[in-house]
């Protein structure tokens, strides 16, 4: 909205200094003596034209020079001695637009021809008086004061914008330290003492095993939330290293994801419907931590034998369904945790919807919708 209102406003400046262009030319025209009645007419239709010409004179600088330069040659010849406005207005445009060369070109040809325009007057004048007259009408010094600004502002813009990619670069890289920082205190503070507690429940299990007594179900949890632990410390510190040269996981991993619930024991199927297409990064990653995280919550929570897991693509749409038949039902409110408060921020940041609740056959489902636009 702030980009459209910038141009209408940026469109009703061009215009405005066009019509005042225009109409100094005409009145300055018609205060001045001139010859060739019957061409009144044309030179002040080439006054009005090269004047209104500058409205399109950041869209087209060269074109518009190209316009008004022929304007002034124009009322030139027909006996219109009026000083080369619009032509210099077109030459500082031009500049700034950063066409250096084809202004230098065209200042040098209009030099060239003013005075061949005074010549061609259709009455018998001097030629001192006419080159004089040439030079009223584009005094060098201005045509050399109009590029220089042009070529000024253009050079300031470029250290402007320079500087404004600098910023930028040193934003990402010092993101890109703060995370590896992160990354480091997390592996130094947290990879070691997982790996023990890990470690040290597999050891219990096994021995258990060993001498045939019963594992404690708190002891199997144990040893699950460790490997669970493990295994998203782990996939954390990638995405913190991810330097954006290896991409992350997305809807192509979704099938390792549902493997690796399956060796858990629980029966997960994918079934994946539509017409597959691309996706925004941003939909691709949301909608595998999605799976992901119903996944790991039928796994620690629902008690479920069973999970389905449906991507639908669609036109305008990314459709997610994970359904499990655990132990939720209508009648148990689900506390939210953070697993699915983090799914729920994730979707409403990209515009979609989320329901997760248990289900009227019983257990649990969770459906979002991830908008991709009209086409990916």
């Amino acid at each position: 909205m702030n980009t459209g209102r910038a141009s209408v406003q940026a469109g009703f400046r061009n215009w405005a200094i066009a019509v005042c262009v225009a109409a100094t030319l005409l009145v300055t025209g018609m205060s001045r003596n001139h010859s060739a009645m019957d061409l009144d007419l044309l030179g002040y239709a080439l006054l009005a034209a090269g004047g209104l010409a500058l409205a399109a004179r950041r869209r087209a600088p060269v074109p518009v020079l190209a316009v008004t330069g022929l304007c002034v040659v124009g009322y030139q010849a027909v006996g219109f001695d009026v000083p080369a406005v619009a032509f210099l207005f077109a030459v500082y445009a031009a500049m700034r637009a950063g066409h250096r060369i084809i202004t230098v070109v065209a200042a040098v040809m209009m030099l060239a021809a003013l005075p061949l325009a005074a010549l061609a007057l259709p009455q018998d004048i001097p030629v001192g008086e006419a080159l004089a007259q040439a030079r009223g009408v584009l005094e060098l010094a201005w045509l050399v004061a109009a590029g220089a600004a042009g070529e000024a502002l253009r050079q300031a813009e470029q250290r402007a914008d320079e500087a404004e990619r600098t910023r930028e670069e040193t934003a990402r890289h010092r993101a890109d330290e703060e995370r590896l920082h992160i990354a480091r205190e997390l592996h130094d503070s947290l990879t070691h003492q997982i790996s023990i507690i890990k470690v040290q429940a597999e050891v219990a299990v096994h021995l258990a095993h060993k001498r045939g007594e019963q594992v404690p179900e708190a002891l199997l949890a144990i040893r699950e939330a460790g490997r669970e632990a493990t295994r998203e410390l782990r996939a954390t510190l990638e995405a913190l290293r991810d330097d954006g040269k290896s991409p992350p996981h997305g809807l192509r991993h979704l099938p390792e994801l549902v493997e690796r619930a399956r060796m858990t024991g629980l029966d997960a199927t994918l079934t994946i419907e539509g017409q597959r297409h691309d996706v925004p990064a941003a939909v691709d990653r949301t909608a595998y931590r999605i799976v992901q995280e119903s996944l790991t919550n039928i796994a620690r929570h629902a008690a479920a034998a069973t999970a389905s897991v449906r991507i639908d693509y669609r036109p305008d749409a990314l459709a997610i369904r994970v359904d499990d038949d655990g132990k939720a039902t209508p009648a148990t409110a689900p506390m939210p945790g953070v697993g699915l408060l983090g799914m729920r921020e994730r979707v409403t940041a990209l515009g979609g919807r989320l329901r997760a609740e248990p289900r009227g056959e019983g257990g649990f489902t969770v459906q979002a919708e991830l908008p991709v636009g009209p086409t990916s």
